[in-house]
């Protein structure tokens, strides 16, 4: 009988993973313009900017549902999101890679904004979306692959528990927060990640590899095709 040797998860892991960095330095300058801006003193400024709204949706500025990714409503609501953002980016870069991670993050915030826009008429921003489908990926690649991960540090779980309270709450009392954005990207990235391929574990056969490079032009995309709307609104 084959037996398969566990595979010690932080091992190699990166504590400063690029493309997580990358994204965080993004939002973080992206809420520098808002504050510069006076975007916050508003909803209307804030929906110039590019935030969710239901009526705007359905009216044809579909690339709302991207752009409210990368704003936030104050500053506790984006260093929040830019703890947890690197924390859970550590974990899901290292395990899926580069481009697996930055297609898990657009289309866990789309999913979001897309359940947002059901539930709340809006306005409302935030890219806690996408890093509650980052959480909900990394719940399954360790319940799939539970008998093949060894996890050292167990402190993870908790920090990322406390954060999910925590933001759950600042969507009950917080404008701008919405708590159908948090639960549509949870269940966007546990239906996301069951299609993603554990490079953690092993490299990614050759047919793997053709579709991840798809996700990464499809996630290049929808990015380029949402900044071009945002720029012709």
């Amino acid at each position: 009988m084959l037996i398969r040797r566990r595979v010690d998860f932080e091992r190699r892991m990166r504590r400063l993973p690029p493309l997580t960095l990358a994204i965080v330095g993004v939002l973080a300058a992206i809420f520098l313009v808002e504050v510069g801006l006076e975007v916050l003193d508003s909803p209307e400024a804030l929906l110039l900017a590019g935030a969710l709204a239901r009526e705007a949706v359905l009216a044809g500025e579909w690339w709302r549902v991207v752009t409210a990714i990368f704003l936030h409503g104050g500053v506790d609501h984006i260093v929040g999101n830019a703890v947890a953002l690197f924390v859970l980016g550590m974990v899901c870069e290292h395990a899926f890679g580069r481009v697996q991670f930055a297609f898990l993050f657009v289309a866990s915030g789309i999913a979001g904004s897309i359940v947002s826009t059901l539930s709340s008429p809006g306005p409302s921003v935030g890219a806690s979306g996408a890093i509650f489908g980052l959480q909900g990926a990394a719940i399954v690649l360790f319940r799939v692959h539970r008998e093949r991960l060894l996890v050292r540090d167990r402190r993870i779980g908790l920090v990322l528990i406390v954060w999910a309270v925590y933001s759950i709450a600042q969507g009950v009392v917080t404008p701008y927060i919405d708590n159908g954005a948090h639960l549509g990207g949870l269940l966007g990235g546990i239906l996301i990640a069951r299609r993603l391929h554990p490079v953690v574990l092993e490299p990614p056969p050759d047919q793997v590899r053709v579709r991840i490079r798809r996700q990464g032009w499809a996630t290049l995309a929808v990015l380029v095709a949402a900044a071009v709307g945002w720029l012709l609104r």
